[in-house]
């Protein structure tokens, strides 16, 4: 198999972090360039840390996008944690104006986000989350990527403890084994879980395009 060229945009963030951490430990990864705002204090051979600060505009750094292979974006925001304004420019600004970028500079890489669930590709949702995320999927579809995949994952309980970022996620936390793991594979996942079926994805593919909660764990022959 051949050895892939990997972008990571997200790298800081609890999923991003953990798929970086696979990521240098593959045997199948040759290379991974981080799109990150400051610099961190991981050092590995295999790793190209780029320090970037406009993610609307990639044209400075679009050199190092030629002969890559996927590009894993892991960068998001929680509702009601900025303006309704801010919350669009990340979600959907950020991924399709780097996907273009990519693109342009390697067309047959894959491209691989992470959404959430409920994402409305009718673009008719009430609800910014679900609306800014279909807008988001609906853009990347019609980029042209050799593959684009979006992973829309339900609940996400941090392996790792985290300072959760308001009250809901404190309560979802506290309840996640009594009350919400017990549900089934619809409704949650580990950070573990995710980050992983996303690497693999990203190196192996699969033939579901979207995949929702229960297809992510089936990834890990959950099923």
């Amino acid at each position: 198999m051949t050895l892939k060229n990997v972008i990571l945009a997200g790298a800081t963030g609890m999923i991003g972090g953990l798929i970086l951490k696979y990521c240098l430990e593959s045997e199948y990864v040759q290379k991974v360039t981080s799109i990150v705002r400051k610099p961190s204090s991981i050092q590995h051979p295999k790793l190209h840390e780029i320090i970037h600060h406009d993610f609307t505009n990639y044209d400075e750094i679009a050199s190092h996008f030629e002969n890559q292979d996927v590009t894993l974006f892991c960068i998001g925001v929680y509702t009601g944690s900025v303006s309704r304004e801010i919350f669009r420019k990340i979600t959907v600004d950020f991924p399709i104006n780097l996907a273009k970028k990519i693109h342009e500079k390697s067309p047959n890489s894959d491209f691989i986000l992470l959404s959430g669930a409920g994402a409305d590709r009718s673009e008719k949702s009430k609800m910014m989350f679900a609306l800014d995320k279909g807008i988001a999927e609906n853009q990347l579809t019609k980029i042209g990527f050799q593959n684009f995949y979006a992973f829309r994952p339900s609940y996400i309980y941090p392996v790792e403890p985290r300072p959760e970022p308001n009250f809901s996620y404190q309560l979802m936390r506290f309840l996640y084994k009594p009350l919400i793991r017990p549900f089934g594979k619809k409704y949650s996942i580990t950070s573990v879980e995710l980050a992983q079926a996303m690497f693999q994805v990203g190196i192996f593919g699969s033939e579901l395009k979207i995949l929702e909660n229960a297809d992510i764990l089936k990834v890990l022959n959950k099923n």
